[in-house]
């Protein structure tokens, strides 16, 4: 197991035992999953990555598990267009880039955005915690494709 991993897995724990959620084996290999992945996966998708590992691993269980941990802030639900949510471990601030053909999401830092104050006429608004921004387009191997 790398370094990084070890990392994040150690940082996971400390957060769920702060937010008195239980460290189930469940929640640990999807946590896990999840923070192997570069790919932003689905639900479904991490399901069946896990389910040679955790045959018994339920569907259901997986989506509530994502809906905790991003309720708890131990994840991030990547919003896209797509009708299936897909979800990251990564909690360094950044953006995405999504391919409307392929659906592949990149990730990219953009520190002018970061930096950035919101436009006056909506600081009257009330607090922003963070911003995201999401790009949509084509990538250059389905550009290459078509």
């Amino acid at each position: 197991m790398s370094e990084m991993l070890k990392h994040k897995l150690s940082a996971f724990e400390n957060a769920c035992r702060k937010a008195g959620l239980r460290l189930t084996p469940q929640r640990i290999e999807i946590f896990r999953e999840l923070a192997k992945a570069t790919d932003h996966p689905s639900a479904e998708t991490l399901h069946l990555r896990l389910s040679d590992k955790m045959p018994t691993l339920s569907l259901d269980t997986v989506y509530r598990t994502l809906g905790t941990f991003a309720g708890h802030g131990l994840v991030n639900k990547v919003e896209t267009v797509e009708s299936q949510a897909r979800f990251e471990a990564a909690h360094v601030t950044h953006h995405h880039l999504v391919c409307e053909s392929c659906k592949q999401i990149m990730d990219f830092q953009w520190q002018y955005v970061d930096e950035a104050s919101l436009p006056e006429t909506v600081s009257g608004w009330g607090q922003v915690n963070r911003k995201s921004v999401i790009a949509y387009g084509t990538c250059k191997k389905c550009l290459l494709k078509g």
